[in-house]
């Protein structure tokens, strides 16, 4: 397997500085980045002014992006799409998806939380169709390429009567486009759907997701697409009426309205969620390092300092050291084993008073540093357990309760 190379091109009309918000969209099987235009379209006009930039990429031998003759998952697509997001700038961003590209979304937002903002699955789901159905398919193709499959294509792209109607619009120019990709990238990227299922993984999706279903749909069917929505902590669903497999292609306007609602209502969501957050982290803070510790961070808190101070309370004790997959006397082990190995001196000597809070005996802590000696080296180790004493010896002098230990000044602007 292989990461494949892909290609990408910001949407007219985008403003290129890394600092503006980025929506990343992917196109399905069969289609181009062109997919995305008249939804980009739609979002410019229903938001004059913005700032958003709009990055669509295009698979393996679709468009711009090269072609491939080695297999790949739909999990190395995912991180090729990261590399283009890398290359315009990284940061973490906003993603869309339409059947193929649903896929590689979901994958990227479940394999990658911190970099997903916000999810948009069209027509997609956790397990497209069947394996075997992929298989053949990919077979079809080598056998007799791309163009034999414009006829069936049509029929599961767009609804009934819909060709008549709109003979010359972008949907039916799609179906030229699909006889132009390379036959055996075609082939790779059935074969990467016939491997993929996420259905298992669903519950842990974090980030804010629209489920999206043509109301035509004979593929990802609306019934489908609920039954996914349903699987999803934080997903809703709607169906645009009228539609089939490319919803967004056969009317961009609606899918523009659902994706401008969508990330309104996720940055609104994501700034209550980081309050809530820092509430909650500041809370867990005091709890394992003591009030005075915090306070004094707090107190010399400066605005060079306050993001890193944000961050901390947010992310590490807000989200990670508030998991309930591990204990705090159990974080508190594994935190002196990595602080010992990397000789952190100052944030030992604040993680072994919160190791004493949070339950571990001085010996226990002894037991961890000695235990750490092993991998870490006796250097370090034996650093620790000086900076350990000192902070016993400490306790003592001050009739200090181990369990009651709080931090001293090292590394109050850190911890």
């Amino acid at each position: 397997m292989t990461i494949p190379r892909l290609r990408g091109a910001f949407a007219p009309g985008t403003q290129p500085a890394s600092q503006n918000e980025l929506l990343v969209m992917l196109p399905s099987l069969g289609t181009t980045m062109a997919l995305w235009d008249g939804t980009v379209a739609a979002l410019r006009a229903s938001t004059p002014g913005s700032t958003l930039r709009i990055l669509r990429l295009d698979l393996p031998g679709h468009g711009s992006s090269p072609a491939t003759a080695e297999p790949f998952t739909i999990a190395e697509l995912a991180d090729a799409v990261l590399d283009v997001v890398e290359e315009a700038g990284g940061g973490a961003f906003h993603l869309a998806g339409l059947s193929l590209g649903g896929a590689v979304a979901l994958e990227l937002a479940l394999a990658h939380p911190e970099r997903v903002k916000s999810l948009a699955l069209f027509c997609t789901d956790s397990k497209i169709g069947t394996s075997e159905g992929w298989e053949q398919r990919a077979a079809a193709v080598r056998a007799s390429g791309t163009a034999s499959l414009v006829t069936g294509s049509a029929e599961r792209w767009f609804a009934p009567g819909f060709l008549e109607q709109h003979p010359l619009s972008a949907a039916a120019r799609s179906l030229s486009t699909l006889i132009d990709i390379d036959d055996e990238s075609y082939a790779r990227c059935n074969e990467a759907l016939a491997a993929f299922d996420r259905t298992a993984s669903l519950g842990s999706l974090r980030a804010p997701t629209l489920v999206v279903s043509g109301e035509h749909d004979a593929v990802t069917t609306p019934e489908a697409m609920q039954a996914l929505t349903e699987r999803i902590p934080n997903g809703y669903h709607s169906t645009i009426a009228g539609t089939a497999h490319l919803a967004a292609l056969e009317d961009p306007d609606a899918a523009a309205r659902l994706l401008t609602t969508h990330l309104r209502a996720s940055a609104s969501q994501g700034q209550s969620t980081q309050a809530a957050a820092h509430e909650q982290g500041m809370r867990v803070r005091r709890e394992v390092l003591g009030d005075a510790h915090v306070d004094r961070a707090v107190a010399g808190t400066t605005a060079e300092t306050a993001p890193f101070q944000d961050f901390i309370t947010r992310y590490a004790w807000g989200e990670i050291w508030a998991r309930d997959e591990l204990s705090r006397r159990e974080r508190s082990i594994a935190t002196l084993a990595s602080l010992v190995t990397g000789s952190h001196e100052a944030e030992i000597r604040m993680h072994v008073r919160a190791a004493l809070t949070n339950g571990l005996s001085r010996a226990e802590i002894a037991e961890v540093i000695l235990h750490t000696a092993l991998y870490a080296g006796l250097p370090p180790a034996n650093g620790a357990l000086g900076i350990a004493k000192e902070v016993f010896a400490g306790l003592d002098a001050a009739g200090t309760a181990d369990t009651q230990a709080s931090s001293p000044n090292e590394g109050a602007e850190r911890g």
